[in-house]
């Protein structure tokens, strides 16, 4: 009796051990500091959980007293996904405008300095970069997100930035596997289908993969795709052969496999998130990603007790769960000793200009005449913002535009806008939209055209990716729309 006793004591442990789950509140929840006590041995932080780093550093210690080597997990890709500075924009830019400037040795150092930042808050788990090769420029979730649409170039610098947040003693998450770029379909919202040939994949989608697993990569994230190439009936984070067969044996990856957040409605609007949690470990998976939407106890022990019975009903091997949490173990006793052998500095004010602000210079792009600016009007036009970006973070140039030149107006225009509400608006000053993925968005470009039409003299700011030819009197391509890209652009606007 004994015996059997310590045996689910075993299992329970284990899945709680495979459990990346949320919370609500700046502060730890008693339920939480208790299972941590029983056996999680993660937690995923998101941007409602995140003040200050004063608060973030006391959170994680909060945590780190119930369990020295509990790995604290979060989404902060730098540019335009950020959670460290969700409320003002992030002080780095993002991949894409890291790729343009196609410098690894500037990839690494503001890696390094964005998983400084991160270290002294006490977070040891990145889930970044995206190795994702954007090949689709209509790609609705990952864009701005990528180095880039070459898979040799996105290859180099996702090794780089590996590289640089490991040496700051935080574990790269590397995303989103077996590629997340070739889709028009955002996961978050339905199962995206990547009509590739295995050639392809090899040679594109894999590529980068391939460089961070050498760059040796703590964890690579699953994507929830769907492959029919690799496996026509499961997407990737429930395919025992994409992520056993082919992560594990074909390309050797012997680190963490993380799910993408099993919320997400790929998983959770087809299989649900208990029985594609129990899938995803016998997939081949090591953690569970949870809590972006789900936060409470409640989705934690839903979670736990569906890998019991699976283990329990033989539907779920023992063996694969025991195993799975001892990676997640071994990545924690990882960052424990990496912490100490990095001993990062304490952390500096987000609005500080540092390397972020020399990347996000570096990456500007311009074409055409620069324009004279004195009485500028700033019209942005704002799409509506992918779930992993989230619409609480701002962006544009109009705030960094108003510090540079005083008379500065202008508003925020809505999907659906027209140039005439512009040009009313404007009167006589000088017009500067400001755009992202004008591409992607027809009624953007088209607004765009007409105020070029109207006013030859207009200054257009592209913060997306810039799939579209330059247009206007003098155009600004960010690659990025991070608080610093928005800073860089304003500065090249003005003229200083």
């Amino acid at each position: 009796m004994t015996v059997l006793a310590h045996h689910s004591d075993t299992v329970t442990r284990d899945a709680l051990a495979v459990l990346q789950p949320g919370f609500v509140g700046t502060t730890a929840p008693d339920w939480l500091l208790r299972r941590v006590g029983e056996g999680l041995t993660s937690v995923g932080l998101f941007g409602r959980n995140i003040a200050s780093p004063e608060q973030l550093a006391a959170l994680t210690a909060q945590l780190r007293a119930e369990r020295e080597d509990v790995l604290v997990a979060i989404d902060e890709e730098g540019g335009d996904v950020t959670r460290l500075e969700v409320r003002d924009g992030s002080s780095f830019p993002g991949n894409l405008a890291l790729g343009a400037v196609d410098d690894t040795a500037l990839t690494r150092d503001v890696a390094h300095e964005l998983g400084r930042r991160l270290a002294a808050c006490g977070v040891n788990l990145n889930w970044a970069p995206s190795a994702d090769v954007n090949s689709d420029p209509g790609n609705p979730v990952i864009g701005v997100r990528s180095f880039g649409a070459s898979p040799q170039l996105a290859a180099r610098h996702t090794a780089a930035y590996v590289t640089g947040l490991q040496s700051a003693g935080v574990a790269a998450c590397t995303k989103h596997f077996p590629g997340h770029g070739d889709t028009n379909v955002d996961s978050h919202h339905a199962l995206p289908r990547i009509d590739v040939d295995l050639d392809t994949l090899a040679e594109r989608e894999l590529v980068p993969f391939r460089a961070a697993i050498e760059a040796d990569t703590k964890a690579v994230m699953s994507a929830h795709i769907l492959v029919p190439a690799l496996d026509p009936t499961r997407p990737a984070t429930l395919s025992p052969r994409i992520l056993t067969g082919l992560l594990r044996k074909e390309l050797g990856y012997e680190g963490l496999i993380v799910t993408d957040g099993m919320e997400m409605n790929a998983i959770a609007g087809t299989y649900g998130i208990e029985r594609g949690s129990v899938l995803a470990i016998a997939a081949g998976a090591d953690a569970i990603c949870v809590g972006g939407g789900l936060a409470d106890e409640a989705t934690v022990l839903r979670l736990r007790d569906a890998l019991v019975a699976a283990v329990r009903e033989g539907t779920l091997p023992e063996e694969r769960l025991a195993d799975a949490a001892a990676r997640v173990r071994t990545l924690a006793a990882w960052t424990r000793r990496s912490r100490a052998e990095a001993a990062p500095g304490a952390p500096q004010e987000g609005s500080a200009p540092g390397i972020g602000l020399v990347a996000a210079r570096r990456a500007v792009v311009v074409a055409g005449t620069p324009v004279p600016v004195a009485r500028p009007y700033v019209a942005t036009l704002a799409p509506q913002v992918n779930i992993a970006v989230g619409d609480e973070t701002p962006w544009g140039v109009a705030a960094e535009l108003a510090a540079l030149v005083p008379d500065t107006a202008g508003q925020v225009y809505p999907e659906g806008a027209a140039a005439a509400d512009v040009l009313a608006a404007a009167g006589d000053r000088t017009i500067v939209v400001v755009v992202r993925d004008a591409h992607r968005h027809a009624w953007m470009a088209q607004a765009v055209a007409d105020l070029i039409s109207a006013r030859p003299d207009t200054v257009v700011v592209e913060m997306g990716v810039p799939g579209s030819a330059p247009a206007g009197a003098y155009h600004v391509a960010t690659h990025g729309a991070s608080r610093v890209c928005g800073r860089a652009a304003a500065e090249v606007v003005a003229g200083v």
